[in-house]
């Protein structure tokens, strides 16, 4: 089976980024709310997005767009890392906020992921983010362990929250290299339950 450059759900198309798509990215990754929690720095200006472009989304395995059906623009992103940690990632345009898009992208992700015969997958995020933890959890993230990460290149103390979803891995397997890597690490007993 070739590897799919388009996945669609009920509402949604992913599909990769195109050079067409720069307008839709500089919306995306230029609003100061939609960056907060993410590891880059606003965009500034048409050029940057180009090179954001060229540099994080252009011939990424796991990277897609975000598109409605309805006209096939990028309203988001949504990708896993293809190295050890398998870590999903995404962000979505403020105006398309808390309708379900990114949890129904993450569940095709994760048929994909499935298909891709990967062993597990992971998520952080920054405690102040609990939305994006209800996410995960949605899609049917765990909880692990939390962790301290001087964050950059904002370089920002950021407590962290790491879930995880094991596919074909034993249930039991934790993904520790954020619990090695980090002094600081700890479980919140109280996120234990989801």
């Amino acid at each position: 089976m070739t590897f799919p450059n388009k996945l669609e759900t009920k509402r949604l198309i992913l599909r990769r980024f195109e050079k067409e798509d720069l307008e839709a990215i500089y919306t995306i990754f230029s609003d100061l709310e939609v960056n907060e929690f993410l590891p880059w720095f606003p965009l500034k200006n048409k050029q940057e997005a180009s090179h954001f472009y060229e540099q994080r989304l252009k011939n990424k395995k796991y990277c897609f767009a975000i598109c409605l059906k309805e006209d096939n623009r990028p309203v988001g992103y949504i990708k896993i890392e293809d190295d050890d940690s398998y870590d999903l990632g995404y962000a979505l345009e403020k105006k398309y906020w808390h309708q379900g898009i990114t949890s129904e992208a993450g569940a095709m992700m994760l048929e994909l992921a499935k298909m891709e015969h990967l062993p597990y997958l992971t998520a952080t995020h920054d405690v102040r983010n609990q939305r994006s933890g209800s996410t995960m959890q949605r899609i049917g993230f765990k909880y692990q362990y939390s962790y301290d990460e001087m964050w950059k290149p904002k370089h920002i103390l950021v407590t962290f929250k790491m879930h995880q979803l094991n596919i074909s891995c034993d249930d039991n397997f934790v993904y520790k290299k954020y619990w090695d890597k980090y002094d600081k690490h700890f479980i919140d007993e109280q996120f234990k339950k989801y």
